[in-house]
Parts: structure tokens; C-alpha cells; sequence
């Protein structure tokens, strides 16, 4: 497909476009990013450890306690608008770990409140959340599926 040849207009346009563009610090929200979210996941294994060596849970077991700690830590913080803080400051550094899945569902729930506590918080708690449930479901049957196949066939 033939691209169509901007007029002088779009080529102006596009000059002073790029003359009062804001310039993003990208290599500094970068840092900013992996630092916070790598600190997010120093906390979480902190929090590994705990369990393996105070609660007897062996590497395997530890991790979904570990997950549920840091998803309430996360929702406890919302709750109080420091986690808001945090991602304003770090980006998708607090966004990509565990922590940003109870962030996004308990920000729903607090928007939300008004409108009641069924429809409003019980309605829109799982908006932007529950594709993320559904995805990881509907990914963990289909790798339990394939594992079945793969063990039924002796490959395993």
C-alpha cells in the first residue's frame, strides 16, 4: 500500500509538534522502574525465606503464601494512598510485580464505593483485574491439559 504524501500543513504541524514536545526522561524512569520493582520483588522473596525457615514450608510451598502477603501489603497500602505514591514515582516498576494486582483491584473497590457495596465495590472490584484472573485460569488449564496428554502418552 502506497503511503500518501503529508501536505505542508501536516509537515508544519509535525514541526511544531516536535518543538514543544515534553522530552521524557526515558533512561531515568527506566532505572526508576527496575530499582523499585526489583526492590518489590527483594521484599517478596525477604518474604519467601520467612516462611521456609519460621513456618516450615519447603521452596515449593512457600511461594502462594508469599504471593498473598505481598497482594495484601499492596491492597493495605492502596487503602491508605501510599501504593498511589509509589506508582507515580516508580511507574510500571509497582505496576508489573504481584503488588499491582492487588493495587488494581482494591482501586476499583475504593472508587466504587458509593455506588454500594454489591454493585459498586462487589460489581467493579474484578474491572480491570479479572481479565488477568481469567487469563491466568484459562493458561493453567490448558497447561494441565497438555501435561496430561504429554504423561497419558508416556512422554513425561
Amino acid at each position: 500500500m502506497a503511503k500518501t504524501p503529508k501536505t505542508p500543513e501536516q509537515k508544519q504541524y509535525e514541526a511544531i509538534e516536535k518543538k514543544y514536545e515534553t522530552k521524557r526522561p526515558l533512561m531515568k524512569n527506566v532505572l526508576k522502574a527496575f530499582f523499585v520493582g526489583g526492590f518489590i520483588c527483594v521484599i517478596g522473596q525477604a518474604f519467601t525465606y520467612m516462611y521456609i525457615y519460621f513456618f516450615n514450608f519447603t521452596e515449593q510451598t512457600a511461594g502462594n503464601p508469599t504471593v498473598a502477603t505481598m497482594v495484601f501489603l499492596a491492597m493495605l497500602l492502596t487503602g491508605f494512598g501510599l501504593y498511589d505514591h509509589l506508582g507515580q514515582f516508580a511507574g510500571a516498576g509497582s505496576a508489573v510485580p504481584v503488588t499491582g494486582f492487588g493495587n488494581s483491584v482494591i482501586s476499583a473497590a475504593i472508587e466504587h464505593k458509593t455506588e454500594g457495596y454489591v454493585l459498586g465495590v462487589g460489581g467493579n472490584m474484578f474491572k480491570l483485574a479479572g481479565s488477568v484472573i481469567v487469563f491466568g485460569v484459562f493458561s493453567a488449564f490448558v497447561v494441565a491439559l497438555i501435561k496430561t496428554i504429554l504423561i497419558q502418552l508416556g512422554v513425561i
